[in-house]
């Protein structure tokens, strides 16, 4: 090493951050782990780096003998005493050792370290300025498929979309673009791997987001979201402000605003309901297009018995049961779902406690690209 070395060790400090001091002493390791290497030697050394010149120095501790059986551990104290007349048998003393073609070594050895420390470096820029990225949506351009995973290219970091994150039913292309939600960003000794995914909630929320200047601005707020990807999901929104139209704001003029998130999502159905604080009105908003007539909220156990018109039994737990697990994850509540002529006379008494809820109190359904207008404030009692 020589000076212009030291002079590239000083710039790498400005431009890539990376500390001179640390840089040194990740050499003078590595040239002492060389050294023992290439040269056999067991014993404890150590090196010194001219921080001006760059020359190296490398040194080693000996025992002062009467008589030496080994010279890479012992010196005589006749030699000793040239170095100093105050040592004597038994003392330790340091010695330069430094062999005389040890410079291309040095060389080689430091050269490594630097280009290690300098990838270090850029993978530590690159992960920070990607972990604020968690929890938000990223584009990338869809670059290979390997062991149940779609790799999406960043630009400088590629992304991981494991196949159980995908879409249901979405193909996908190499060369596409492709708006996905970011999981998790790790560090790991190949650099930062992020984990996105097109199925998460949070994919649907921060769709909303970009769409909606309401829920942008948090006039409108996101309560919480049930999805089932590919194929429904329920929104429940709400405002502070009483003269605010959240299920309006985000369907937009004509399902406008809706329709590109349901566009990105593949065509995925989105129901949009009104969040109330009241549980069952919660309930039976969550449980629309069908009509809850009543409901009776257990709050310890964080359940509800629901009643349904006969005819719109089916409808109230939906193919498969999805309209009613949905309303379930969307409230928290588990839902027993039952029609009229069920519990007649039975849950709640023939006739006693029966009342019809608000009519479709500002809610959309994608599927008929219909919104009915909140109507005059209900009030809705709950029995517990």
């Amino acid at each position: 090493m020589n000076q212009e070395f030291m002079e590239a060790l000083e710039e790498l400090e400005q431009e890539k951050g990376i500390d001179k001091q640390t840089l040194l002493d990740a050499i003078k390791t590595a040239l002492i782990s060389a050294y023992k290497r290439n040269f056999g030697i067991t014993q404890d050394a150590r090196v010194e780096i001219d921080d001006q010149t760059g020359a190296i120095s490398v040194y080693a501790e000996k025992q002062v003998v009467e008589e030496v059986f080994d010279p890479s551990f012992e010196i005589s104290l006749e030699e000793a005493r040239k170095i100093n007349e105050a040592y004597e048998v038994g003392d330790t003393i340091e010695e330069e050792v430094t062999p005389a073609s040890f410079g291309r070594i040095a060389a080689q050895t430091a050269k490594q370290v630097v280009v290690q420390r300098i990838r270090e470096a850029e993978r530590g820029v690159i992960y920070e300025r990607y972990i604020d990225k968690e929890n938000e949506i990223m584009t990338g351009v869809i670059v290979r498929q390997e062991r149940g995973c779609y790799y999406l290219d960043f630009g400088r970091v590629e992304g991981m979309l494991p196949l159980k994150e995908t879409i249901p039913g979405e193909r996908y292309e190499l060369g596409a673009r492709l708006r996905v939600y970011v999981l998790e960003v790790k560090d790991s000794a190949k650099g930062a791997q992020i984990v996105v995914s097109r199925s998460h909630p949070g994919l649907l929320k921060r769709l909303l987001e970009l769409e909606v200047p309401e829920i942008a601005n948090n006039t409108v707020i996101i309560k919480s979201i049930a999805r089932e990807a590919g194929h429904r999901s329920k929104v429940a929104v709400y405002s502070e402000d009483p003269n605010v139209d959240c299920v309006g704001a985000c369907v937009g003029q004509k399902g406008s605003r809706i329709e590109r998130v349901v566009e990105e999502l593949s065509g995925e159905r989105i129901d949009v309901i009104n969040w109330h604080s009241d549980p069952a009105e919660f309930i039976a908003s969550a449980l629309r297009p069908a009509k809850v007539i009543m409901a009776r909220v257990v709050e310890e156990e964080r359940s509800a018995q629901v009643i349904v018109p006969d005819y719109q039994l089916s409808l109230a737990i939906g193919k498969e049961g999805q309209n009613a697990r949905l309303a379930a994850k969307l409230t928290g509540y588990k839902i027993d779902i039952k029609c009229q002529s069920q519990i007649a006379g039975d849950v709640f008494g023939e006739g006693e406690g029966l009342f019809d809820f608000p009519p479709m109190d500002g809610y959309y359904d994608d599927d008929d690209l219909s919104y009915d207008e909140p109507e005059s404030e209900n009030h809705l009692e709950t029995e517990e």
